[in-house]
């Protein structure tokens, strides 16, 4: 079969991606979106029940619709599944799915020619590729001396479902984000746990207000325009005292340990040489850029990560990776689609067929 044409394919339907869908749209783009899940959400479909809206920012401000009222005890998953699938049919947005992207290539030689988009239900062609495919789908496992032989359960977040799981069992949490201290905090009403690091965490006194989410994407932003990999917002922004946070504290639950020297099979080998026995370890130690199908461009440069000019991939001014480097948070996700789209409309044969919708 021949490939589908299109200007704009955007891949992945979360956050960043309808943003992008939305900007294309209302430029009067042709395009399409591909999303791989079996409906609306993109990784919030698949994050834990506990997860409620009020410890969520930013996610639910997609543009051209107003903000939904939000129950602050509802679970994250629920209510951004349900906004996210309104808003793709009130809007109309081209969205296929299930659709997996295989790889995208170059049709041929031609720096100003099309892209080749394989996928799991027929290829597309464009002049244009807007990644959103976030990191959900790439959890980052450390490796530690002695991990193939513990005897007790090892999980990642992604795989995290509800805290009763572990009654009666000690869990190790490691990880100093958002989400490690949210679990230590949820799991330490129900059982034992102990907290392990890397680093001392960096702990912020002062409200996360607009000025500082600009300015934590900014050095975020700064790597990644160096080819350098992606560090998360919060490693620049540090961790947000919070009510349920001092409450934790009190409590004695964010007793931060250096990480252990080594895992035995019934523990942990602590780093003064003491050992901690455990029944489980909760690795909370984040995610990597989902971008394997993007391999035969050979984006990567010697610094490990990919050179960026904004979203545009600076070899490659084709391809734009909303949802890697600052825009993987909820603070830059919004802004990243609609840059990505404006740089679009500046490639040669674009602008011209870009009639700009009525709507919105």
């Amino acid at each position: 079969m021949n490939p589908a044409r299109t200007d704009v394919v955007v891949i992945g339907a979360g956050q960043a991606g309808l943003s992008a869908a939305y900007h294309l749209q209302r430029r009067g783009l042709d395009y399409v979106v591909l999303d791989a899940e079996d409906g609306p959400g993109g990784a919030w479909r698949h994050r834990w029940k506990s997860l409620r809206m009020e410890t969520v920012n930013g996610i639910s401000d997609l543009p051209g619709i107003a903000k939904p009222a939000v129950d602050p005890r509802e679970p994250s998953s629920e209510f951004l599944t349900r906004y996210f699938g309104g808003y793709e049919e009130e809007l109309g947005l081209a969205v296929q799915r299930p659709v997996k992207v295989t790889s995208v290539s170059r049709e041929d030689g031609d720096p100003g020619g099309r892209l080749l988009v394989s996928t799991s239900r027929g290829d597309w062609t464009a002049r244009a590729v807007i990644n959103a495919t976030g990191t959900w789908t790439r959890p980052f496992w450390p490796i530690y001396p002695g991990q193939s032989t513990f005897r007790g359960r090892q999980l990642h977040v992604a795989d995290y479902v509800s805290a009763d799981e572990f009654t009666g069992r000690h869990v190790i949490v490691v990880g100093g984000g958002i989400s490690a201290v949210g679990l230590l905090d949820e799991i330490s009403r129900v059982t034992t746990i102990s907290w392990f690091t890397r680093r001392e965490p960096v702990w912020r006194e002062e409200e996360f207000d607009a000025k500082a989410g600009h300015d934590a994407v900014a050095l975020v932003e700064e790597r990644v325009r160096r080819g350098l990999p992606p560090q998360s917002v919060v490693s620049v922004t540090g961790l947000i005292w919070t009510p349920t946070l001092r409450s934790a504290a009190a409590r004695g639950v964010l007793d931060r340990k250096p990480m252990f020297t080594s895992i035995e099979p019934h523990g942990v080998r602590l780093a003064d040489g003491g050992f901690l026995p455990a029944d489980v370890i909760l690795w909370a130690t984040g995610f990597r850029p989902e971008l394997e199908h993007l391999a035969p461009l050979h984006l990567r440069g010697p610094g490990g990560g990919i050179v960026m000019d904004g979203t545009q991939v600076a070899q490659e001014p084709r391809v734009h990776l909303v949802g890697y480097g600052p825009s993987s948070s909820t603070i830059g996700a919004n802004r990243a689609g609609r840059a990505a789209v404006s740089a679009i409309l500046k490639l040669p044969g674009i602008s011209a067929a870009a009639v700009p919708a009525t709507w919105g």
